[in-house]
């Protein structure tokens, strides 16, 4: 695993400490310390799940997890944002993963936001709804199919013709259906990779390549 506060591999080695029985489950608190010496932070978690008994049958921590989340530090199990991209849409996408497991609803309005600017910045849309911003973005046969397919799902999901709100006004907190919040996340994922990342790294190439026209005299790519 790697630490949630360096990012560095490390073995995990947490201690758990049963918590107790309530109407959601079984509880229990999973710590460690990072071994890294230049970290050293306390990890833990939080996990709820099926009992482990001792041979007296009594109930000494999990033996299968339903939930396990990170307490500190507070984090998500989504990947890091790629450096290539913008702050301002970096924080919308942190934020929304950060509050996931807490308020589908608010990561939703977050990454919707976070989408909505995307499409109006890189895209080129004309500022409307997110629905017609979405159509806007497939019509113009700008995006891969498979990008322009899983925008396009944002729609059938979210059912905007039974929430209108969703289309109007993006920062609202509205109802989400299963799984909506985390197909967006995804969907804001790969819209990354092709606006800003592939981009990226196509320029790099493209310098190196033009340097090198530049050593040998020749002039560079057009």
């Amino acid at each position: 695993m790697k630490c949630p506060h360096c990012i560095i591999e490390v073995n995990p080695d947490f201690q758990e400490r049963y918590l107790g029985l309530d109407n959601e489950g079984h509880w229990s608190i999973f710590t460690m310390y990072c071994p890294n010496p230049k970290c050293k932070k306390l990890i833990i978690d939080l996990a709820s799940g099926e009992p482990r008994k001792n041979p007296h049958g009594q109930v000494v921590g999990l033996q299968k997890f339903n939930s396990r989340i990170s307490v500190k530090p507070l984090t998500s199990s989504r990947p890091p944002v790629p450096g290539e991209v913008d702050e301002r849409f970096a924080s919308d996408y942190k934020e929304a993963c950060l509050i996931l497991t807490f308020s589908p609803k608010a990561s939703a309005a977050l990454s919707r936001r976070c989408l909505q600017n995307i499409l109006r910045e890189k895209a080129g849309v004309k500022h409307s709804d997110l629905s017609k911003e979405i159509q806007q973005v497939i019509d113009n046969n700008t995006l891969p199919s498979h990008l322009a397919e899983s925008i396009d799902a944002i729609r059938n999901i979210g059912n905007f013709a039974a929430h209108p709100i969703k289309s109007s006004s993006t920062g609202e907190i509205v109802e989400v259906e299963v799984g909506e919040a985390e197909w967006i996340l995804d969907v804001l994922e790969s819209l990354f990779d092709f606006y800003f990342v592939q981009p990226a790294i196509l320029k790099a190439k493209r310098d190196a390549l033009n340097k090198k026209l530049s050593d040998a005299g020749k002039p560079p790519m057009k």
